[in-house]
Parts: C-alpha cells; sequence; structure tokens
C-alpha cells in the first residue's frame, strides 16, 4: 500500500496501533491525546529546528503524540491529521473542552480584564480556546488569562463569507508553512479561511484540489468564475474575490495579494508551477 507521510503517522521503529496488519514496524502505538499549549508553534519533519517546516500547530487543536524524546513529541494534529515533529514544551495536557475560538485576525491576551495592563502574548484567528467567564467586555480562559471577548466567536458559530476572511489577511507577509496571521502560505491561506466558515479543508494545495468542491470549466478566457471558486496550480492555489481577481498568498510579492487572474495565470504558466489544474466551485 501507498501512504502519504503528511498524513500518515507511520514510521520504522513505531507506528499508529490502527495501522497495525498495514505497515511493518517494530512497535506500534495508540498515542496519548495533548492540546497544543503554545499560541502556534511549527511541525517539523524531523525533530530539529533545521529541519524543513510543513505546517503549524494553532493553542487548543488536539494532537496525539505517539513518541517523546529529548524534549521532540513525535505527533499527528487531528484537525488535519498532519504528522510530524513538536517540541515538547509547546504541548499541555486535554484539558477542559474548547468553547470559543479566535474570530479576529490577531487578538492580545492580558493578566486580568483591562486593556491598559501589559499584554502577555498574542493570539491568532482559528485559534481555540476554553472561556470560563465574561467580565465586562473580556473573556477569562482556562489559564487564567484573559482575551477581548468581541474577538471571540462560540466554537459552533461560523463566518458566512470565507473570501471576506481572506481578504481580512491582505497584506500578511508569505511564510512557507504558515497558517497564522503571522505568515501565511497558499494553502494555509485556503485552509484557515474556510476553517473560519465551518468548511474542513485538507491542508495543502493538492489535497484540497482532490478534496474540495466541484469542478468548473477552464475557459480560455478565464471567464464564468464568481467569487469563493478555488484555482489551482500545480503546488498553488489562490480565491476568487470575484469573478475576475485572484487572492493568494505568494512568493511573488511575498505577501496575501489581491491580482487579476488574467496577469497570474500568465506569470505562473511560466514558472514550474505550469498551467491552471483545475477550478473548483464549493
Amino acid at each position: 500500500m501507498t501512504f502519504d507521510r503528511r498524513i500518515t503517522p507511520f514510521r520504522a521503529d513505531l507506528a499508529d496501533e490502527n495501522l497495525r496488519g498495514q505497515v511493518d514496524a517494530e512497535r506500534f502505538a495508540s498515542g496519548t491525546m495533548k492540546r497544543v499549549a503554545a499560541p502556534f508553534e511549527s511541525l517539523y519533519r524531523h525533530p530539529s529546528r533545521e529541519a524543513p517546516i510543513d505546517t503549524q500547530a494553532i493553542i487548543g487543536e488536539a494532537v496525539t503524540v505517539y513518541d517523546e524524546h529529548e524534549g521532540w513529541s513525535w505527533v499527528q494534529l487531528h484537525d488535519d491529521g498532519y504528522v510530524g515533529y513538536l517540541p515538547s514544551s509547546a504541548l499541555g495536557e486535554p484539558g477542559p473542552e474548547r468553547t470559543h475560538r479566535v474570530s479576529a485576525v490577531r487578538t492580545f491576551t492580558y493578566p486580568g480584564p483591562n486593556l491598559k495592563l501589559p499584554n502577555t502574548g498574542f493570539l491568532t484567528l482559528n485559534s481555540k480556546l476554553a472561556v470560563t467567564e465574561i467580565e465586562g467586555s473580556y473573556a477569562r480562559l482556562s489559564d487564567g488569562g484573559w482575551v477581548f471577548a468581541p474577538h471571540l466567536s462560540e466554537l459552533s458559530s461560523f463566518e458566512t463569507d470565507y473570501v471576506a476572511v481572506a481578504e481580512r489577511l491582505l497584506h500578511t507577509p508569505y511564510l512557507w508553512g504558515g497558517k497564522t496571521s503571522v505568515g501565511l502560505d497558499c494553502s494555509g491561506l485556503a485552509q484557515i479561511a474556510l476553517t473560519a466558515a465551518g468548511i474542513k479543508a485538507p491542508r495543502d494545495s493538492d489535497m484540497q484540489e482532490q478534496q474540495l468542491g466541484t469542478a468548473v470549466e477552464v475557459k480560455s478566457d478565464l471567464g464564468g468564475l464568481q467569487r469563493g471558486d478555488l484555482v489551482f496550480w500545480k503546488g498553488h492555489v489562490g480565491l476568487m474575490l470575484d469573478a475576475t481577481r485572484l487572492i493568494h498568498a505568494t512568493g511573488h510579492s511575498m505577501t496575501v495579494y489581491v491580482e487579476a487572474l488574467a496577469v497570474a495565470e500568465e506569470r505562473i504558466r511560466t514558472t514550474s508551477y505550469g498551467p491552471i489544474t483545475a477550478i473548483k466551485r464549493l
């Protein structure tokens, strides 16, 4: 059998118990559930800060930990199934159930319900939080920190326009593997915008092309498109802002950027990405 290494918890020495009989490994484990406790952390392909980064894990996200060694945990993220290494210091116990998510692009945390207090850090869009009480305009978190309550939404409440979410991230710097308001790559932008709208999306553009939406004809004049259509190249994705403009995280500008689809298509076609491979409508 062929497995996608990005989403398959398999090493020669260790694999998920659910893979028993499908792969050869020295031992199998069911793993232990934990949650991401850091505001966000990169997921590395190997247990090293110098290893390639495949994606990022966001606070509150549940993970299954299969192995821990010398400060690194080999994990699988629950939200999109990605497998890799996180610093063990970024993880905590499962704790109480998450009740809210950050709906603002970014929000600060405080030691008390007062904006004049020195902030203790920040949280990014789609961070999952356990709120224990609301005092005035502030929400108290299970760890004792406080967040401006209007920057939160209940987990069951979603955005109605995922393209509008992407627009709020305009000019965010491009970052390979990034999926926060500090830095994004193309599929990260698509994933977090869709997630904010309650649409489950895989992490990488090839997965998104395979699993999301219904195919739309790619016309020679690039006509017939509408807001929200996903445009795919080999290794790249963008969202249609309207019938002619695309918003995407691109290395061309090293930002989240809006441009005419025709302009982007002509430029990208001459690179290693090649022509448009699909347009999908949700």
